[in-house]
């Protein structure tokens, strides 16, 4: 339900709204009304400025803008009742276009440009994402996620010291493979779940406000290894090529093998996979939104299937396979409130 204060932004920006309709949100505390008023038609964002920062959003999506990257038109904006009135790129995301039967390689490999576009942006200071580094501090944040929200919470297994320190050492053994990587623009939740897809090859880009500078594969880990759509290796392996080919022109990314490219990503993968599960369980458990734990299993499927590949990070899948073991990896009794919350 729109606030008076909301109402009254409409109200100055677009008119006096024919219909107002609600749209899926996602993991944070903004809501989103498709409006339909004399001006046009609008997405109002209401991020309620307790609990949302909306200028590194506003900052983000102009500084995307004037690089010519597909994101939403930003009509009017209130910092201070944390309103703003966007551009509307449909219902359509990548998930919903796939399971209405579009072409994956079509799409993945406009999505692949659009990321390079990203990419390439220049790192000129003039967007807060770049002073925001993505650096161990910040990486070893995210997988404290996975600890503490999903195996001491939804899991519900304390960790003793000596193995918080077991954990402490195969982290950083990960993150010593994720920085060795060059770092550009990172958009931080390049996947199917905000990407929409317009048709004729357009592709739109949401949700980036927590951009920052950081390795250069993790974007294109999160879109091939989503967490919410699984691929196949040969679509990843071809995916992966078109970027690479890509990246060696435009961004100067030209490592010494496939296989080191490889490395880069599957270690990449490996955090973010990671990171998403102890985010998963936060949801849960913080803001009652339980559909997330449905896409735990695959998204741990990814992780073993990675580590497994990599001898060096064997502490990191010993420990896994104790704590989160493949079959079981949510109780019965989380498993009982996945239908609760939504997943989108």
């Amino acid at each position: 339900m729109l606030t008076p204060q909301a109402e009254a932004f409409i109200l100055e920006h677009a008119g006096e709204p024919h219909s107002v309709v609600k749209v899926a949100g996602d993991a944070s505390f903004r809501s989103y009304y498709r409006l339909f008023a004399p001006a046009g038609r609008f997405i109002l964002m209401d991020a309620p400025p307790v609990k949302e920062n909306s200028q590194p959003f506003i900052d983000i999506t102009q500084f995307l803008d004037r690089h010519g990257i597909p994101v939403p038109r930003l009509f009017a904006w209130n910092l201070e009742s944390g309103h703003a009135l966007l551009e509307d790129f449909g219902d359509l995301t990548f998930s919903k276009a796939l399971e209405a039967g579009e072409e994956a390689d079509r799409m993945y490999r406009r999505a692949v440009e659009t990321l390079l576009e990203i990419q390439a942006t220049p790192r000129d200071g003039s967007c807060i994402a770049h002073r925001r580094p993505f650096d161990r501090k910040m990486l070893r944040t995210e997988m404290s996620l996975l600890t503490d929200w999903f195996i001491e919470g939804i899991r519900r297994t304390p960790i003793p010291p000596e193995d918080r320190l077991r954990f402490d050492r195969a982290f950083g053994g990960l993150l010593d493979l994720c920085l060795a990587q060059p770092d550009l623009f990172v958009h931080r939740d390049y996947h199917s779940r905000n990407l929409m897809w317009h048709g004729e090859g357009l592709v739109g880009v949401l949700d980036y406000q927590d951009a920052v500078m950081g390795p250069i594969t993790y974007d294109l880990a999160s879109l091939l290894r989503d967490c919410y759509v699984a691929w196949d290796a040969p679509f990843r392996r071809r995916m992966m090529e078109y970027w690479l080919e890509g990246a060696s022109r435009r961004l100067g990314y030209v490592p010494e093998s496939w296989e080191a490219f490889e490395r880069d990503f599957d270690g990449m993968s490996i955090q973010r996979n990671l990171k998403a599960v102890g985010i998963f369980g936060r949801l849960s458990l913080r803001d009652g939104k339980h559909g997330y734990l449905n896409d735990i299993p695959r998204t741990m499927g990814y992780v073993r299937e990675n580590l497994a590949r990599y001898p060096e990070l064997a502490e990191l899948r010993e420990l896994l396979e104790h704590y989160i073991p493949a079959g079981a990896e949510i109780p019965p009794d989380a498993g009982a409130k996945r239908g609760g919350g939504a997943a989108g």
